[in-house]
């Protein structure tokens, strides 16, 4: 009777020492236990957005202010470019389509029979359009500015013009029609306007040197306060950047953290100048289309035709907002590994 009484007692000590029981938790309260998992739920969230540089302490409005305004004057200069650019290209285009003939008075020469001739001679080349000679109105008009009203262009030597209208300027020999005019007709020369060609050309590509060193300047000026404000952003992170080296993390860990931010500030910069730019560049399409007429809007369209900045211009400013955008996120992220560097 006695074994019979004590099997059960070691079946339990041997099976408590095989299965040891496992701490008891807790048990908290509905609400405390709720709480509890939104407060754990949060920091999983929260955890892989966070950003290790707080962005207050890297982008200020001021730096994004001057961004802007660089941007917004590289954006003025390239329209200003493309203004001169497109009214050279029809310049030239204007002169190569039109030639003049001129014929000097010499005495004992019949100036109407000698324009006819002339008139004549260059119809029968291919490639002219229309040929056609000026009125005396037309030529009074012309010199009147310098020479006043009432001029008597029998008692004066004054030489006479034929305006010479080419619809095909590579089936036109100009230097063929030159000596025809030159051994048929007496005191006739032909004038291909090439000297003013070349003057535009130059005129332009010197324009265009000058937009694109202005730009290089106003850039450059950018870069640097980017730099300058790279390393005050490194210095007001000083205590961040040595946690995040003593856990380990790497010089290209922190410069793209630094990086992220100014990419986004010039983008933001960026696009602020390319807008208000754009919106300078409509309103002056429209100032121009509206005080048409007046002395100082004929004078400007005079020398730039309509004053518009095409499609290239508005292509232009969103080049020049990608390429703010790229140089302040290369420019803060060399800055902050050669402060990293110094640093080490």
């Amino acid at each position: 009777m006695a074994t019979v009484k004590k099997q059960p007692a070691r079946n339990k000590i041997r099976n408590a020492v095989k299965a040891p029981r496992k701490p008891a938790r807790p048990k908290l309260p509905p609400k405390a236990a709720n709480a509890g998992g939104a407060v754990y739920a949060d920091e999983r969230k929260l955890r892989p957005t966070a950003a290790i540089v707080p962005p207050q302490s890297v982008a200020g409005r001021a730096l994004t202010l001057v961004v802007a305004i660089m941007s917004f004057l590289a954006c003025l200069t390239i329209g200003a470019v493309s203004i001169v650019w497109d009214a050279a290209d029809a310049w030239q285009n204007d002169l190569v389509r039109e030639v003049t003939i001129q014929i000097r008075p010499a005495d004992g020469v019949d100036m109407i029979r000698e324009i006819d001739k002339a008139v004549a001679l260059t119809q029968e080349f291919a490639g002219v359009g229309s040929v056609r000679a000026l009125s005396d109105e037309e030529t009074k008009a012309l010199l009147q500015p310098w020479l006043g009203e009432g001029l008597d262009l029998e008692s004066l030597p004054v030489p006479r013009l034929i305006e010479v209208s080419i619809d095909d300027p590579s089936a036109l020999d100009l230097n063929q029609l030159r000596q025809a005019l030159e051994r048929q007709v007496s005191g006739a020369s032909l004038d291909d306007h090439s000297i003013w060609t070349s003057r535009l050309s130059a005129m332009a590509g010197a324009v265009v040197i000058a937009g694109f060193a202005i730009m290089a300047l106003v850039m450059a000026s950018m870069v640097l306060s980017v730099v300058f404000a790279t390393q005050a952003a490194m210095a007001g992170n000083k205590d961040v950047v040595s946690v995040l080296h003593f856990v380990g993390a790497e010089d290209s860990f922190i410069a793209r953290e630094f990086q992220r931010h100014f990419l986004l500030l010039g983008l933001k910069g960026g696009v602020t100048g390319g807008a208000v730019a754009s919106l300078c560049f409509v309103l002056l399409d429209m100032f121009t289309r509206e005080t048409a007429g007046q002395a100082s809007s004929d004078q400007l369209s005079a020398l730039f035709g309509t004053v518009s900045v095409s499609l290239p211009g508005y292509l232009g400013v969103v080049g020049i907002v990608f390429l703010v955008a790229v140089l302040t996120a290369l420019t803060s992220g060399l800055a902050v590994k050669a402060h990293l560097a110094k640093a080490d």
